[in-house]
């Protein structure tokens, strides 16, 4: 079986036919985590994983959920998709109480994603105020986490230096015992090291998958990601589509399915130049491991 690690199954990119790309994907060998960003995508993730077995969900707050904004993404929709911003968020506060709740279910095993995102900033708000929110917000949801004994999927952009160092205020401390994941890692491979350094797995997307871009900085003609998976040991790797967006080669331009995630385990299997039989064995652990999947 493979897990993919991290998607967004129960969004209303799928309201016609989540129930069918569901039955498809565990019936391809795929077991999944469907991970919430704000109040009712983390009670709707529940109610899915909660009718289904090989589904297990998360709660928590995404970054880009604090503010209200419209947009879209060039590295999330497809070309076609972009006259018409189809993610729209509205600025939600943590409410500890809530979240707390949620997590009792017997399919909550994070919390997140949650995390740092400079990149999507709102032109008319104040940036320092912003980011202090977002760490605030972070920080809250760490401390949480460390309360229920459950691992963190963390979203970070443009943010990892600052990200690594709130992950460290709780490390260091003895906190974040079940650590966490990096979700959609781009860092460089110095970030890479840090992050495993601190007991956390590095999760990638179909992202790997995408032919280097112009300005890309290649070394032996790998992106920096693909680099990142050659000399990270696959014991601290998870893999993930992060499905409805970011759809791996040779779908790109479709929205993406759960099930897709063979073909981000087949880049790392030819990255790495070992089976991808042990990809998928591996990244099976490592999530039955973090995410304490019986």
């Amino acid at each position: 079986m493979f897990i993919d690690s991290h998607c967004h199954v129960h969004f209303q990119a799928y309201k016609e036919d989540m129930d069918e790309v569901i039955k498809r994907t565990l019936a391809n060998g795929v077991f999944m985590i469907t991970v919430g960003t704000q109040q009712d995508t983390s009670r709707l993730g529940l109610e899915v994983a909660g009718r289904y077995e090989g589904i297990w969900a998360s709660v928590g707050v995404h970054p880009n959920h604090l503010t209200a904004q419209t947009f879209f993404d060039d590295d999330e929709l497809p070309p076609e998709d972009q006259a018409t911003p189809r993610i729209k968020t509205r600025a939600e506060v943590f409410d500890p109480a809530y979240y707390r709740e949620l997590a009792k279910h017997p399919k909550c095993i994070a919390i997140g994603e949650c995390g740092l995102d400079y990149y999507r900033l709102p032109e008319d708000v104040d940036r320092d105020e912003v980011v202090a929110i977002q760490k605030q917000t972070v920080r809250a949801q760490f401390d949480l986490a460390d309360e229920l004994g459950l691992p963190v999927i963390v979203h970070c952009r443009d943010a990892y230096a600052d990200q690594l160092e709130i992950v460290k205020e709780y490390t260091r401390v003895g906190k974040l015992q079940q650590r966490g994941v990096i979700h959609c890692f781009a860092g460089n491979l110095e970030e890479a090291n840090a992050f495993v350094a601190e007991g956390f797995l590095l999760g990638f997307t179909g992202v790997i998958t995408y032919p280097p871009r112009k300005t890309d900085a290649l070394t032996d003609g790998l992106t920096m990601s693909q680099l990142v998976i050659r000399e990270i040991p696959l014991e601290h790797l998870l893999i993930e589509t992060d499905s409805p967006y970011l759809t791996p080669v040779p779908h790109r331009g479709k929205r993406s399915e759960p099930s897709f995630v063979k073909f981000v385990a087949q880049k790392v299997a030819e990255i790495k130049n070992i089976s991808i039989d042990e990809v998928e064995r591996v990244t099976f652990e490592n999530a039955k491991r973090l995410f304490q999947i019986k």
